[in-house]
Order: structure tokens, then C-alpha cells, then sequence
């Protein structure tokens, strides 16, 4: 699975709140990310508070975006990912629900024959 942003909030100075697709939410400061010629404009916070979401990440105006992998490795995360099993884990739960009795094919006996 490829990780995503699915939404971003202004919080205060270079703060931002995200959501991810694997249900993770957290908080990145990117003040010290904000150098270069793409990323020293967004130290205006006029232009900072313009952040929107694209297709998979977020950007601003002019153009300044970060993967979402880095926004992920450097965000406080208030909400941990959904646990998804791995292929291996997800063929022994099968196997595991096969093995087990469903009450509709057990009838109770009455002790009468």
C-alpha cells in the first residue's frame, strides 16, 4: 500500500495536521524544513496557511510539496495506523475461521433417541 495524505489542517506557525490513509494521524512542524529555493517562500505564513491537498500529498501555491513518507517519518503521530494483517498473517486467520465450529451446524443433543 502506498501511503497518502488524506487531509491536512493549518495549526500555528509551521504546524499542520494530517491524516494518512492507513488511518494514522499526526502532527508535522516543518520549520526546519523550510530552506531551498522552493521551500524558503512558505517561511511567509500567509503563504504557509495557503497548504491544500492533492491527489496524494500535500502543496502549496507555488508549487513546494513533501512526499508523504517524509511528512510521515517526521510527524508526532497522535494516532496510530490501522493494523492490517500481511499476506501470511491473513491465510492463517483463514484457516484459523475454517477450523472453527459454527453454532448453525452443531445441534444440541436431547439425549433421546
Amino acid at each position: 500500500m502506498f501511503l497518502h495524505v488524506t487531509s491536512v489542517r493549518y495549526l500555528k506557525d509551521y504546524k499542520l495536521k494530517l491524516t494518512f490513509n492507513n488511518g494514522a494521524e499526526g502532527v508535522v512542524d516543518l520549520q526546519d524544513e523550510l530552506y531551498g529555493e522552493v521551500f524558503e517562500p512558505l517561511k511567509d505564513k500567509r503563504l504557509f496557511r495557503q497548504v491544500h491537498l492533492t491527489s496524494r500529498t500535500i502543496e502549496w501555491p507555488n508549487g513546494a510539496d513533501f512526499a508523504p513518507e517524509f511528512l510521515y517519518e517526521h510527524a508526532t503521530i497522535t494516532k496510530p495506523p490501522h493494523r492490517v494483517p500481511g499476506p501470511d498473517e491473513q491465510a492463517i486467520l483463514q484457516a484459523a475461521a475454517l477450523r472453527e465450529p459454527h453454532p448453525e451446524y452443531h445441534s444440541e443433543s436431547s439425549g433421546e433417541s
